[in-house]
């Protein structure tokens, strides 16, 4: 049996000359309460030190996203907080009244690596309540998250488990892209650790067939993202 109801897909950035889409995930649970999966972007996106990013096609930001189905910030009562990175934690302070979701192992490394400092005013925030868990979790019946460091020590990936659809993987930044959904991966500049990445990629393939999953959503996989159902569709 699963608790969850239906997951939307959400565009909040996009890159068309790499084209790379940046996005969030919103998941409804039966009992009418709704978990938010990572925030998206800031208002303004500020490259690493020393990194020139190319132009970023807007879209819509997570909370005009949700507002577009009737959801308001108040309205999110649990966000999973996959990682600190400036695409996925650029709008933590609109959801203080939400539960937010973290690895201990992430939150403990953030506090001292400067690759979050640009973060720092979202996830530092006093008002916000943090649940720390350590490793794999049962969030609900129907939804998981998995550790998957690499990307990110104490990075995590979400399993959505749907009435119809069945299992979908969202892996994240664990794998961004189809094309590296392989054991022969090479670190890119903006990856943690090679051994980790490849123990994550491994644990997500071995999830894929072990629970013959219906849908790997991988995190920034521009191909994909074209044929898959975006809000104000859904999966059900």
């Amino acid at each position: 049996m699963t608790d969850v109801k239906r997951l939307y897909l959400m565009q909040v950035g996009y890159i068309a000359e790499r084209n790379t889409p940046f996005v969030c995930y919103l998941v409804q649970l039966n009992d009418g309460r709704n978990v938010l999966i990572d925030t998206g972007l800031p208002d303004v996106a500020q490259p690493p030190p020393g990194v020139t990013m190319p132009t970023m096609t807007p879209s819509k930001n997570v909370v005009e996203q949700l507002a577009s189905i009737g959801i308001q910030p108040s309205d999110i009562q649990f966000l999973i907080t996959t990682h600190f990175d400036g695409d996925h934690a650029g709008r933590l302070d609109a959801f203080k009244n939400a539960e937010f979701i973290v690895q201990r192992t992430h939150f403990e490394n953030a506090q001292h690596n400067p690759r979050f400092e640009r973060t720092k005013n979202q996830w530092s925030n006093p008002d916000l309540h943090f649940r720390m868990l350590d490793g794999d979790t049962e969030l609900f019946p129907g939804l998981r998250v998995i550790e998957t460091s690499g990307h990110a020590k104490g990075h995590q990936s979400v399993l959505v488990t749907l009435p119809n659809t069945g299992l979908v993987i969202l892996t994240i930044d664990a794998v961004p892209t189809q094309d590296a959904l392989v054991l022969d991966r090479q670190m890119r500049p903006v990856d943690d650790n090679l051994e980790e990445l490849i123990a994550s990629t491994r644990k997500i393939m071995d999830v894929i067939e072990r629970e013959h999953a219906a849908l790997v959503v991988f995190g920034h996989d521009g191909n994909q993202w074209a044929t898959l159902k975006k809000l104000p569709e859904f999966y059900d």
